[in-house]
């Protein structure tokens, strides 16, 4: 059995804690200060851990009083030395300050990951959902086991 930790799922359940609790600095500390981002969100590139540092403000504060659970499914990962790749689905469940579900949406996660300074560190992430070919809307909601 393998002893060795997977740094992509270490950080994955640290991104899925910092997320609920909008814990910025744990959030940041997932991150090289030279993180390049392809996001699914507005941006079409985020390079540079202030401009994630921007998304990452303005992200939490559009939540109020809500709260985001990141449910992580069919993680895989490959380590090699000091560096690290995986990918995952992901769902994002928002649920008010009752525990009433709103929303959820599913976006799928590549990310390479770098030990620096004896620490993993994600420097590239790619999050992305696949389009619709007929409405070219991207597809939140995954049919099947994806």
């Amino acid at each position: 059995m393998n002893q060795n930790p997977d740094p992509f799922l270490q950080a994955l359940r640290a991104y899925k804690a910092a997320v609920l609790a909008k814990d910025l600095d744990a959030f940041l500390a997932l991150y090289d200060d030279d993180i390049h981002v392809f996001d699914l969100w507005g941006a079409w590139t985020l390079h540079g851990i202030e401009a994630w540092r921007s998304m990452a403000v303005d992200w939490f504060a559009s939540t109020g009083e809500e709260s985001i659970v990141v449910d992580i499914e069919q993680p895989r990962s490959t380590c090699h030395g000091d560096l690290a790749v995986g990918h995952a689905l992901l769902t994002y469940t928002a649920f008010s300050a009752d525990g009433i579900q709103l929303r959820s949406l599913d976006s799928r996660i590549t990310a390479s990951l770098r030990k620096v300074d004896g620490i993993w560190k994600i420097f590239h992430e790619h999050t992305s959902a696949p389009i619709d070919p007929a409405s070219t809307q991207a597809m939140l909601k995954r049919e099947g086991n994806g």
